[in-house]
């Protein structure tokens, strides 16, 4: 379900959609195009659901465009996405080869749609290259990165870098992230949308009727991650924190609730290691859910004491954001764009090892007031901070600079 700008005012107050307004002004009728290699999993899908509509009710002509590749290209920009994060790879000349052939056979797929475009938003290291073929472009190229790259392998950074230093932009969700580019850099951290299935209040027959689908005991103490089954979100350390905190806390509960991305190719692997380390716990719920699950995800947040998102690497961390705004307390990774969220004992409490977060999980199902000020607290955060409308101003702000800067200052 689609939601016009105005249904935000309630939320948000009507200041904030009618400074989006005059922000969209000076853009309306633009054409502008995003870039990227999914339509459904993974939370930049989850980003340009909400987005591309709403700039559309600002008067914008907003397109969402996806690149395809076979599994090889899928494969080579999974070790690209690991890569940024870290780890050490070995990518292969073929892989490499099949990576730009491929972009290069979307560029030709896709030229109508971007050739003529004021503004193209490339989202990742998958669609990267397309812009060496459109060298007669007409508008403003930015590319959009939503990983954690403040330490990348530096072999595989030496080898995009020149696919990303002609561009006109980027963005970065935090300047930790940002590698030095030859041109204006932007920063803007993800957000979540209120309105969305989501994210909405549900009533507690609906969030009842879940806990009774996945016979979790409404009685007993819940503990929940929510994530795509990736290395990187650490869903076998998150097994290991709940078997140390079940030491301590008879009755407790775990939901490893998840899916997979059309564009990870892991997905599988690390599934199989999660059933291993599992062991059959009948106390141990590990959901595969259909990308489209909004509101079973929604249910299982707001039916849960704790949520976790023990990740190692971490771009930025929605479901820490849809946990807070829900007024749940998160154990989360010190890491990347959960440091920007999760403050220590007063929006919850970042942790770097399975003992940390069991430690962190006994003391706050033990002290049920600091558990609930903490979700007070962090609710009062997104609202403050990562909700949808104050993404899209920034992005509208940008654009604005780039489409009509000129000189030291921007008329609206």
């Amino acid at each position: 379900m689609q939601h016009h700008i105005d249904a935000y005012a309630p939320i948000t107050g009507k200041d904030v959609i009618e400074q989006l307004r005059q922000l969209a002004e000076p853009l309306r009728g633009m054409k502008v195009v995003h870039v990227n290699s999914t339509r459904m999993g993974g939370g930049v899908a989850e980003i340009l659901h909400k987005m591309i509509p709403l700039m559309n009710d600002l008067g914008l002509d907003t397109h969402w465009e996806v690149i395809e590749g076979n599994s090889d290209f899928y494969q080579c920009t999974k070790s690209f996405h690991n890569a940024m994060q870290g780890n050490q790879v070995v990518l292969s000349d073929a892989l490499l080869r099949n990576y730009e052939e491929t972009n290069a056979q979307n560029a030709e797929r896709l030229r109508p749609a971007l050739e003529d475009a004021d503004i193209v938003i490339i989202h990742d290291p998958q669609p990267a290259p397309l812009l060496r073929h459109f060298p007669d472009r007409k508008g403003t190229w930015i590319w959009r990165c939503h990983i954690d790259a403040s330490q990348p392998y530096r072999p595989v950074w030496k080898y995009l870098r020149p696919f990303l230093a002609d561009y006109d932009a980027s963005i970065w969700s935090l300047s930790d992230f940002a590698q030095p580019l030859p041109h204006p850099q932007y920063l803007v951290p993800p957000s979540i949308d209120p309105l969305s299935d989501k994210n909405i209040d549900l009533p507690e027959d609906e969030i009842a009727a879940v806990r009774e689908r996945f016979d979790i005991d409404p009685a007993r103490p819940l503990i929940t991650q929510i994530s795509r089954f990736d290395r990187f979100k650490d869903p076998v350390g998150v097994i290991q924190a709940y078997q140390l905190a079940t030491r301590f806390i008879p009755g407790l509960q775990l939901v490893l609730a998840g899916g997979g991305a059309s564009d990870d190719p892991e997905g599988e692997a690390v599934l199989n290691e999660v059933y291993a380390a599992a062991d059959k716990d009948p106390d141990v719920k590990i959901l595969l859910l259909p990308a489209d699950a909004h509101r079973t995800i929604n249910a299982l947040q707001r039916a849960s004491d704790i949520v976790l998102q023990k990740s190692t690497r971490e771009g930025f961390g929605l479901t820490v954001t849809e946990a807070m705004w829900k007024g749940r307390p998160v154990i989360g990774g010190n890491t990347g764009g959960i440091r920007l969220q999760v403050i220590n004992h007063h929006t919850g409490f970042l942790v770097s090892t399975p003992e940390g977060a069991a430690l962190r999980t006994r003391y706050l199902l033990n002290q049920r007031e600091i558990l609930e000020s903490i979700g007070q607290k962090a609710q009062s955060f997104v609202r403050d901070n990562f909700l949808l409308t104050r993404r899209l101003g920034e992005y509208l702000t940008m654009m604005v600079i780039l489409a009509k800067g000129h000189g030291d200052r921007v008329e609206l």
